[in-house]
Protein backbone atom coordinates (compact mmCIF):
# COMPACT_ATOMS: atom_id res chain seq x y z
CA UNK A 1 0.00 0.00 0.00
CA UNK A 2 1.11 3.48 -1.24
CA UNK A 3 1.69 5.95 1.58
CA UNK A 4 -1.09 8.33 1.84
CA UNK A 5 -4.59 7.71 2.53
CA UNK A 6 -6.02 4.58 3.09
CA UNK A 7 -9.39 3.06 1.78
CA UNK A 8 -10.95 0.12 3.50
CA UNK A 9 -10.39 -3.53 2.86
CA UNK A 10 -13.36 -3.71 0.30
CA UNK A 11 -12.45 0.02 -1.33
CA UNK A 12 -9.12 -1.56 -1.65
CA UNK A 13 -10.11 -4.53 -3.04
CA UNK A 14 -12.72 -2.80 -6.16
CA UNK A 15 -9.64 -0.42 -6.53
CA UNK A 16 -7.05 -3.21 -7.85
CA UNK A 17 -9.84 -5.24 -10.23
CA UNK A 18 -10.80 -1.58 -11.62
CA UNK A 19 -6.85 -0.65 -12.07
CA UNK A 20 -6.45 -4.44 -13.78
CA UNK A 21 -9.32 -3.42 -16.15
CA UNK A 22 -7.97 -0.68 -17.43
CA UNK A 23 -3.87 -1.76 -17.66
CA UNK A 24 -4.54 -3.75 -20.39
CA UNK A 25 -5.82 -0.39 -22.63
CA UNK A 26 -2.93 1.91 -21.49
CA UNK A 27 -0.45 3.16 -23.54
CA UNK A 28 2.00 5.75 -23.72
CA UNK A 29 2.53 8.49 -21.32
CA UNK A 30 -0.78 8.48 -19.35
CA UNK A 31 -2.51 11.30 -17.27
CA UNK A 32 -5.25 9.85 -14.55
CA UNK A 33 -7.69 12.51 -14.24
CA UNK A 34 -9.66 12.26 -10.63
CA UNK A 35 -6.80 9.88 -9.45
CA UNK A 36 -7.70 9.64 -5.91
CA UNK A 37 -4.83 8.08 -3.95
CA UNK A 38 -2.74 7.71 -7.74
CA UNK A 39 -2.28 3.98 -7.52
CA UNK A 40 -2.81 3.53 -11.38
CA UNK A 41 -0.09 5.75 -12.10
CA UNK A 42 1.94 4.29 -9.84
CA UNK A 43 1.05 0.84 -11.29
CA UNK A 44 1.72 1.88 -14.13
CA UNK A 45 4.98 4.42 -13.72
CA UNK A 46 4.61 6.17 -16.62
CA UNK A 47 2.30 9.30 -16.26
CA UNK A 48 0.90 11.85 -13.64
CA UNK A 49 -2.55 11.49 -11.38
CA UNK A 50 -3.98 14.73 -10.92
CA UNK A 51 -7.18 15.48 -8.46
CA UNK A 52 -9.31 17.76 -7.04
CA UNK A 53 -9.27 16.56 -3.69
CA UNK A 54 -5.87 15.54 -1.93
CA UNK A 55 -6.39 12.24 -1.00
CA UNK A 56 -3.17 11.25 -1.21
CA UNK A 57 -0.14 10.69 -3.61
CA UNK A 58 -1.57 12.90 -6.44
CA UNK A 59 0.97 14.11 -8.53
CA UNK A 60 -0.85 17.41 -9.07
CA UNK A 61 -4.07 19.10 -7.15
CA UNK A 62 -6.01 21.12 -9.57
CA UNK A 63 -8.72 23.23 -8.63
CA UNK A 64 -10.79 22.36 -11.75
CA UNK A 65 -9.52 18.89 -14.01
CA UNK A 66 -11.27 21.19 -16.74
CA UNK A 67 -8.26 22.96 -16.93
CA UNK A 68 -5.02 21.54 -16.59
CA UNK A 69 -1.33 22.81 -17.14
CA UNK A 70 -0.29 20.63 -19.59
CA UNK A 71 0.43 22.03 -23.57
CA UNK A 72 -2.02 20.50 -25.80
CA UNK A 73 -1.12 16.77 -27.22
CA UNK A 74 0.81 15.51 -24.19
CA UNK A 75 -0.54 12.41 -23.69
CA UNK A 76 -1.36 9.17 -24.87
CA UNK A 77 -3.72 7.80 -22.78
CA UNK A 78 -6.17 9.73 -20.24
CA UNK A 79 -7.59 7.47 -17.66
CA UNK A 80 -11.08 8.84 -15.72
CA UNK A 81 -11.60 5.79 -13.34
CA UNK A 82 -14.84 5.58 -11.06
CA UNK A 83 -14.91 9.18 -11.34
CA UNK A 84 -16.29 11.18 -14.14
CA UNK A 85 -19.87 11.27 -12.31
CA UNK A 86 -18.50 12.95 -9.55
CA UNK A 87 -17.46 16.16 -11.81
CA UNK A 88 -20.06 18.12 -12.52
CA UNK A 89 -18.39 19.95 -15.20
CA UNK A 90 -18.03 16.55 -16.98
CA UNK A 91 -18.59 18.08 -20.52
CA UNK A 92 -15.51 20.66 -20.11
CA UNK A 93 -13.64 17.71 -18.39
CA UNK A 94 -13.99 15.44 -21.41
CA UNK A 95 -13.11 18.34 -23.69
CA UNK A 96 -9.52 18.83 -21.50
CA UNK A 97 -8.62 15.36 -22.03
CA UNK A 98 -9.24 15.54 -25.52
CA UNK A 99 -7.16 18.86 -25.73
CA UNK A 100 -4.50 16.80 -23.96
CA UNK A 101 -4.50 13.67 -26.43
CA UNK A 102 -2.01 13.21 -28.77
CA UNK A 103 -3.50 12.04 -32.59
CA UNK A 104 -4.73 8.34 -32.49
CA UNK A 105 -4.81 9.34 -28.70
CA UNK A 106 -7.34 7.50 -25.94
CA UNK A 107 -9.84 8.13 -23.34
CA UNK A 108 -10.21 4.81 -21.07
CA UNK A 109 -13.56 5.58 -18.13
CA UNK A 110 -15.20 2.98 -16.18
CA UNK A 111 -18.15 3.76 -14.51
CA UNK A 112 -21.28 2.04 -12.44
CA UNK A 113 -24.71 2.60 -13.53
CA UNK A 114 -27.10 5.26 -11.73
CA UNK A 115 -29.15 2.25 -9.93
CA UNK A 116 -26.43 0.32 -8.55
CA UNK A 117 -24.47 3.08 -7.39
CA UNK A 118 -26.99 4.28 -5.53
CA UNK A 119 -27.49 1.43 -3.63
CA UNK A 120 -23.97 0.41 -3.17
CA UNK A 121 -22.90 4.45 -2.25
CA UNK A 122 -25.83 3.84 0.51
CA UNK A 123 -24.72 0.22 1.75
CA UNK A 124 -21.11 1.52 1.93
CA UNK A 125 -21.73 4.90 3.47
CA UNK A 126 -20.44 3.67 6.88
CA UNK A 127 -17.18 2.00 5.63
CA UNK A 128 -16.22 3.99 3.13
CA UNK A 129 -14.25 6.80 3.68
CA UNK A 130 -14.55 9.31 0.30
CA UNK A 131 -18.18 9.46 1.47
CA UNK A 132 -16.93 10.55 5.06
CA UNK A 133 -14.47 13.11 4.17
CA UNK A 134 -16.39 14.86 0.69
CA UNK A 135 -19.77 13.06 0.47
CA UNK A 136 -21.65 13.62 -2.76
CA UNK A 137 -21.29 16.92 -3.90
CA UNK A 138 -23.97 18.67 -6.41
CA UNK A 139 -23.51 18.54 -10.08
CA UNK A 140 -22.16 15.04 -9.24
CA UNK A 141 -24.66 11.84 -10.16
CA UNK A 142 -25.02 8.32 -8.64
CA UNK A 143 -23.04 6.81 -12.22
CA UNK A 144 -24.18 6.79 -15.67
CA UNK A 145 -25.68 4.66 -17.78
CA UNK A 146 -23.82 3.39 -20.84
CA UNK A 147 -25.75 4.99 -23.03
CA UNK A 148 -25.44 8.65 -21.37
CA UNK A 149 -21.27 7.69 -21.00
CA UNK A 150 -20.79 6.91 -24.81
CA UNK A 151 -23.39 10.08 -25.53
CA UNK A 152 -20.77 12.29 -22.84
CA UNK A 153 -17.78 11.02 -25.25
CA UNK A 154 -19.35 11.32 -28.29
CA UNK A 155 -20.32 15.06 -27.59
CA UNK A 156 -16.56 15.46 -26.78
CA UNK A 157 -15.43 14.60 -30.09
CA UNK A 158 -14.04 11.14 -29.45
CA UNK A 159 -15.04 7.72 -31.08
CA UNK A 160 -15.69 4.92 -28.74
CA UNK A 161 -14.25 2.18 -30.02
CA UNK A 162 -14.89 -0.59 -27.31
CA UNK A 163 -17.02 -1.23 -24.56
CA UNK A 164 -16.87 -4.18 -21.92
CA UNK A 165 -18.45 -5.23 -18.33
CA UNK A 166 -16.09 -6.65 -15.69
CA UNK A 167 -16.18 -7.14 -12.32
CA UNK A 168 -19.18 -9.22 -12.06
CA UNK A 169 -20.49 -7.27 -15.38
CA UNK A 170 -21.70 -4.53 -12.38
CA UNK A 171 -18.68 -2.27 -13.70
CA UNK A 172 -18.28 -0.73 -17.79
CA UNK A 173 -15.36 -0.25 -18.83
CA UNK A 174 -15.19 2.27 -22.36
CA UNK A 175 -11.94 3.10 -24.59
CA UNK A 176 -12.50 6.09 -27.24
CA UNK A 177 -10.07 7.84 -29.24
CA UNK A 178 -9.48 11.67 -30.38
Amino acid sequence: MEVGRRLDWLGEQLLDRRIRAVLPHLRGRLLDIGCGTNRLVRTYRDGVGVDVFDLGNADLIVEDASRLPYPDESFDTVTIVAALNHMPNRSAVLAEARRLLRPGGRIVVTMIPPGISRLWHKLRERSDADQHERGMQEGELYGMTAAELRQALEAAGFRVVREERFMLGVNRLSVAEK
